[in-house]
């Protein structure tokens, strides 16, 4: 896949990802007496499966191109290394986040609100962040 097609397909992917951080912290604004439950079962259905195929589209095509435009950088390797790293994490997270959404769509009473709320922010704070890095990183070596 030629670069411009990797990079257009790379920042199509960050502003989803983006927008789904965004409705995780709505859903998470809006707790504990405002939960619009659809929302939650659309978070829930979408996260995980989003998180899982943006990061193989990441390893599998953009980060050997990555790789090759970064030869002699000291840290490349591990710079790499780190967001995959990271990324396993993500996917993890995604799926215990995925569950506790589910819980709060379909209304079980017995949900750790404060819980969830955390692990909601702690979620979307975390992929910002990479995000904010990965495209760092790609536009410096793209450009």
């Amino acid at each position: 896949m030629p670069v411009a097609d990797l990079l257009t397909t790379f920042f199509k992917a960050k502003t989803d990802q983006l927008a789904l951080c965004d409705q995780l912290e709505e859903i998470a604004d809006s707790l504990p007496d405002r939960v619009n439950r659809q929302k939650c079962l659309y978070a829930a259905a979408a996260l995980a499966p989003m998180i899982r195929k943006v990061h193989q589209f990441e390893e599998e095509l953009l980060f050997p191109k990555l790789a090759v435009l970064m030869i002699g950088e000291p840290t490349s390797a591990k710079t790499l290394e780190r967001l995959r790293f990271e990324h396993c994490e993500d996917e993890c997270f995604a799926e215990e986040l995925s569950e506790a959404l589910l819980d709060l769509g379909r209304g079980r009473e017995d949900i750790n609100v404060e819980a969830t709320a955390y692990m909601l922010r702690g979620f979307f704070e975390a992929v910002r962040r990479h995000i904010a890095a990965e495209q760092e990183i790609v536009q410096r070596y793209t450009h």
